[in-house]
């Protein structure tokens, strides 16, 4: 009971409860892929680019806003997070052109990275002990997993009742509900965590170490497959998957139509995370994390070339949901872990955002392509093929990377 106390902080509770908003708002985009296209008649290529540019801003802001953070303070960066996200949901519900779209989704991956894993995460992992903070990290991690289990029913919900801008007017309100739990984020300040070095100091220090470089490389098909996934699963599933039988268990549930299928995958695979990022923090206490993220990796890619070997019936959606669910965000915590433990806690923040932005090229690349070999082929398969290939090189990249503290070498 007093580990469990120890480990649900007001901290970690604060953080969960922002990532839950944040990364259901995040995770229910592909959801409005078609409705958004059909009403203006733009080809997918033209809305998939609009969140391309909000995974790419994400991961440009994410660097930013962890030195914000650390500047300034965590719940600063925060607060300047949820305006920068409710903002860009608020005008995009007014746009009425493509360029509109994509210029103002700047702003919601932006807002994504202030209310995000890059400054939660460097919170939650000041405020734990050394023995729970893998643990937490995987804990806070999963919460947005959470938020991805009702992001796309509920978004399918709402726009059953409203149109796609007043949704977009409701998922704004509700970020901005964050700035309500910002009192509980008090976390150790930074310089009782080491000594004196500066930020361009632990840079450096970074910048030359070769397992840095290892990690920011490898992140990126996490990011591939994830922003693929998102912006093009419901549609895919929609579109490729063979007929729910009405009298099947699927319809039993009140999934009748592929559509709705589409939407409960994503909600799937995030229930499915939930437990796997779980696991995944509990195995980094125990285990080197760069072996962990090399099989996470390794299975990742398992299940996607097999998903794409077989003919997509409604079974193996379903099946494929929950066994890419489970290995879904579990590199987070690892990865977030692992630059903690090599270079430190005390620019945490800034140095995971530089690795994530690898993570957000790899989310714009996989968003991109999704809809222009769509526009081009008609299917996503290429796409696909391409997601399985850059998983087993993640794979590989991490087995070289030397997993040891450099906190207290010189700079």
């Amino acid at each position: 009971m007093s580990t469990h106390v120890k480990l649900f902080t007001p901290v970690l509770i604060a953080g969960l409860l922002i990532l839950v908003v944040g990364n259901a708002i995040r995770s229910s985009f592909g959801v409005f892929q078609i409705p958004v296209a059909g009403e203006f008649g733009w080809p997918r290529a033209e809305f998939s680019f609009a969140i391309a540019i909000q995974n790419l801003a994400w991961g440009i802001g994410a660097p930013i806003f962890g030195a914000i953070a650390e500047r300034f303070g965590d719940r600063k960066a925060i607060v300047l997070g949820a305006l920068f996200y409710a903002a860009g949901l608020v005008l995009s519900a007014w746009a009425v052109t493509p360029g509109q779209h994509q210029v103002l989704e700047i702003l919601v991956g932006f807002g994504i990275a202030g209310t995000g894993f890059g400054v939660v995460l460097a919170v939650v992992g000041r405020a734990a002990s050394d023995e729970n903070r893998s643990l937490a990290l995987g804990v806070a991690t999963a919460a947005g997993s959470l938020g991805q289990v009702f992001s796309a029913p509920v978004a399918e919900y709402l726009l059953g009742y409203f149109s796609w801008q007043v949704v977009f007017m409701i998922f704004a309100g509700a970020i901005l509900s964050v700035i309500l739990v910002l009192p509980l984020m008090r976390a150790p300040g930074r310089s009782k965590l080491t000594g004196d070095i500066s930020m361009a100091a632990a840079l450096r220090q970074a910048l030359r170490d070769p397992s840095f470089t290892l990690i920011f490389v490898g992140f990126f098909s996490c990011g591939y497959q994830l922003g693929f996934m998102v912006a093009h699963f419901p549609a895919m599933v929609t579109e490729m998957c063979g007929p729910i039988s009405p009298a099947g268990p699927l319809a039993a549930l009140g999934i009748s139509s592929t559509s709705a299928l589409g939407a409960a995958a994503i909600s799937l695979i995030g229930l499915a995370n939930i437990a796997g990022t779980l696991t995944a923090g509990w195995l980094g206490k125990r285990y080197p994390k760069k072996y962990v993220l090399a099989a996470v990796y390794t299975g990742r890619t398992l299940f996607a070339a097999l998903f794409i070997l077989f003919p997509i019936t409604p079974l193996t959606v379903v099946l494929f949901s929950i066994g890419m669910g489970s290995l879904w965000l579990a590199t987070v915590p690892l990865t977030s872990g692992l630059v903690g433990h090599i270079y430190g806690l005390r620019y945490m923040g800034t140095l995971y955002g530089i690795v994530f932005l690898s993570h957000q090229i790899g989310s714009f690349m996989g968003v991109w392509l999704g809809g222009r070999f769509y526009d081009a082929y008609g299917d996503y398969t290429m796409v696909w093929w391409i997601g399985v290939a850059v998983g087993a090189f993640s794979a590989i990249v991490h087995l070289p990377i030397r997993e040891r503290s450099l906190e207290a070498l010189p700079a």
